[in-house]
């Protein structure tokens, strides 16, 4: 009688592996999968330095770093080479803006908001994937045969997404502008890296 639950449990067990494998040899199970969240044909992307349209100099140098610090934890690596990258990223600064929040009764600054406005489009630079942009909500395909009487399509100008990180500071306790300016940077590098995986 034992053996015969022992081979029904097996059984039962093969039956639940079985239904949580999908074609990509990924397990699948309740919802929770074990499928890459990057898209695994992109392997290297060149970043090149920010471009800057604010008063703050040297913010872009900063942006680019720590983008790329972001970039070596995923599965994606950073090259230097245009020619030889599989995408680009490009980072456009567009506002920087610091707001106080609260004063103290001497009229001083007491909480005080820095934000950033980033504009990030991604670019597809492989053969046969040129002009698809990878950040537009709608890709590109070349292969699209247009109606009769219709344009033949082309690649559509690339929608920058746009990252608005922010980050505060209290002069009271030490905090400065600089170091609220890095923490809106790191944080911009981690949401433009994150929505990456959406990008799939």
């Amino acid at each position: 009688m034992s053996t015969i639950y022992r081979r029904f449990g097996i059984l039962l067990a093969g039956l639940a592996c079985l239904s949580g494998c999908e074609s990509g040899g990924h397990f699948s199970l309740f919802g929770y999968t074990t499928q890459p969240t990057f898209d695994c044909n992109i392997r290297t992307i060149y970043v090149p330095i920010a471009q800057n349209s604010t008063y703050m100099r040297g913010i872009e140098q900063d942006l680019t770093r720590a983008v790329e610090a972001q970039l070596r934890l995923s599965p994606y690596r950073v090259t230097s080479d245009r020619n030889r990258a599989d995408t680009e990223l490009e980072m456009k600064i567009v506002n920087n803006r610091k707001s106080t929040i609260n004063l103290t009764q001497l009229g001083e600054a007491r909480d005080v908001e820095l934000g950033l406005n980033v504009e990030v489009v991604w670019r597809d630079l492989r053969p046969g994937h040129t002009g698809d942009i990878l950040s537009n909500p709608k890709r590109f395909d070349p292969k699209l045969l247009p109606l009769p009487g219709e344009a033949p399509a082309t690649a559509p100008a690339p929608v920058p997404l746009l990252v608005t990180p922010t980050a505060t500071y209290i002069p009271e306790l030490g905090g400065s502008t600089l170091s609220a300016n890095q923490k809106a940077v790191n944080r911009a590098a981690r949401q433009i890296v994150n929505m990456m995986e959406v990008w799939r």
